[in-house]
């Protein structure tokens, strides 16, 4: 994929050094629309002296910037990001693992490396949840989007393929190689060739059973899967070495 500039020059103006950025939602998802925004996801090192002092550091940083193209830029400090990936953050996993690389270091692949070893069957919960949440929105809706049908249905293919599988796949279009939904095509075209907030042309009525089947499919998935109920100690510690050597190298 080629990026626009601007993610290049939010990568070189941010004001700490990062591990890595990477491209998160609907261009990872796998389907943007001509006016979605760039969403870049990562991790930053803050130095050593700004967690020394008493003042508390601010672990997050969010950009959001309106130019030709409309970018949101958030990314956390080592730190932080490490604390995510072992408390079943389905999210910092989709980050740390987007194939959508705008910069990275050795620190990223190190990471990257450990991802697969923090996955446990718990993860499940994240997008139980999230696609709850989706699905809630879709109902308070006057009239329901595909965006948001999308989301519901990315969250529950992801989560089931990684009970599955103990891997990553956030794009709606390979997951759906491998389960074959004959609705979702349709949805991902009219959302790419529509605006961000195009509207569903169907009832949502017409899809609730559908989902209702998959969020079984994922509760079902995580009471099968082949995963740890937690991460091993060993896990944590190297995470916790690879944290102190970055932070050391750190200026």
């Amino acid at each position: 994929m080629t990026y626009p500039p601007e993610l290049h020059t939010a990568v070189a103006t941010h004001p700490y050094p990062l591990v890595f950025a990477t491209v998160s939602g609907a261009h990872l998802y796998g389907f943007p629309s001509a006016d979605s925004d760039w969403d870049l996801r990562g991790a930053h090192l803050l130095p050593a002296r700004d967690l020394l002092g008493l003042h508390e550091p601010a672990e997050t940083l969010e950009v959001n910037r309106d130019e030709r193209i409309e970018l949101d830029l958030v990314t956390h400090d080592l730190g932080k990001f490490a604390r995510l990936l072992l408390k079943r953050n389905g999210y910092v996993l989709e980050q740390l693992l987007s194939p959508l690389v705008v910069h990275t270091t050795p620190a990223h692949a190190a990471l990257m490396d450990l991802a697969p070893r923090t996955v446990t069957r718990w993860h499940a919960h994240h997008y139980l949840g999230f696609s709850t949440n989706q699905w809630s929105l879709l109902e308070k809706e006057e009239r329901a989007r595909v965006k948001p049908l999308l989301y519901a249905f990315r969250t529950v293919l992801t989560g089931i393929h990684l009970m599955r599988t103990g891997t990553i796949e956030a794009n709606l279009i390979a997951l759906n190689d491998t389960f074959k939904l004959p609705y979702l095509n349709d949805l991902i075209a009219l959302k790419v060739g529509g605006a961000e907030k195009e509207p569903l042309p169907d009832p949502l009525d017409r899809y609730r059973a559908e989902h209702a089947r998959l969020m079984a499919d994922l509760e079902r998935a995580r009471d099968n899967a082949p995963l740890p109920d937690a991460v091993d100690e060993r896990v944590v510690n190297a995470l916790s070495d690879l944290l102190v050597r970055e932070r050391l190298a750190t200026p």
